[in-house]
């Protein structure tokens, strides 16, 4: 499993020759954007875990180039359904088992809505387990103590949280979050790229590592191997 930070909340993640994408909001984050392409992107799933803008601008585009197909909540779903994509709706505690392993709709605490005001369903992330790692992605959420029920059903070998603060999980209830989730390897996401979640990076990352965790926080267009 190979996982690429695109920025903000934006992640390929490739499983086997399969390819996701995650919450791609890069066209419009002026710290990406000179350095990602999104016409360049492979993908075959887009995973939204909210309708906010600023995790689903690229969708669209992104889908038209590659054909991919598009996974969130049935609101979501829908609302690209009709735009004429081809999607594959969830919704809380479902599972589905696609090619690249079983993807899992869990709860987030967080609001979601179109850009235009209209209603985005209810905020989630996924728990991916595939057949060598086990991953969750939180999408925006403060910490909730659903967190908990993960580990009594997924061994997670990573986890993508958000760090930023303000409008989700700061780096205290982030340390939190990993215990509940029982998995100290994380990745953080949704800091930094405007002035309400710009974060200490080193500061950070000391915290986690005093709780013997291991944040990591990604150039744009860095990876790591699973």
């Amino acid at each position: 499993m190979k996982i690429t930070f695109y920025g903000h909340s934006s992640f390929g993640i490739q499983i086997g020759d399969t390819h996701l994408i995650v919450d791609p909001f890069i066209s419009g984050n002026e710290k990406s954007k000179e350095k990602i392409d999104i016409h360049e992107l492979k993908a075959d799933y887009i995973l939204l875990t909210h309708a906010h803008q600023d995790h689903i601008l690229d969708a669209e585009e992104i889908a038209k180039n590659t054909g991919a197909i598009i996974v969130s909540n049935f609101e979501i779903a829908t609302h690209y359904e009709n735009k004429g994509f081809e999607v594959h709706p969830m919704n809380h505690g479902g599972s589905w088992d696609f090619e690249f392993g079983k993807l899992k709709y869990v709860n987030a605490i967080h609001t979601s809505s179109f850009p235009d005001g209209s209603y985005g369903g209810q905020p989630g992330g996924f728990v991916i387990e595939s057949e060598h790692k086990n991953i969750y992605i939180a999408g925006d959420t403060a910490l909730t103590m659903d967190m908990k029920l993960i580990p009594m059903s997924t061994k997670l070998d990573l986890a993508i949280l958000p760090v930023g603060d303000n409008f989700t999980m700061g780096i205290e209830d982030a340390i939190y979050a990993s215990d509940f989730i029982e998995c100290d390897k994380i990745i953080g996401c949704h800091y930094d790229t405007f002035g309400y979640i710009e974060i200490d990076h080193e500061e950070a990352k000391r915290k986690f590592y005093e709780k013997n965790k291991d944040l990591m926080l990604l150039d744009i267009g860095e990876s790591i191997e699973l």
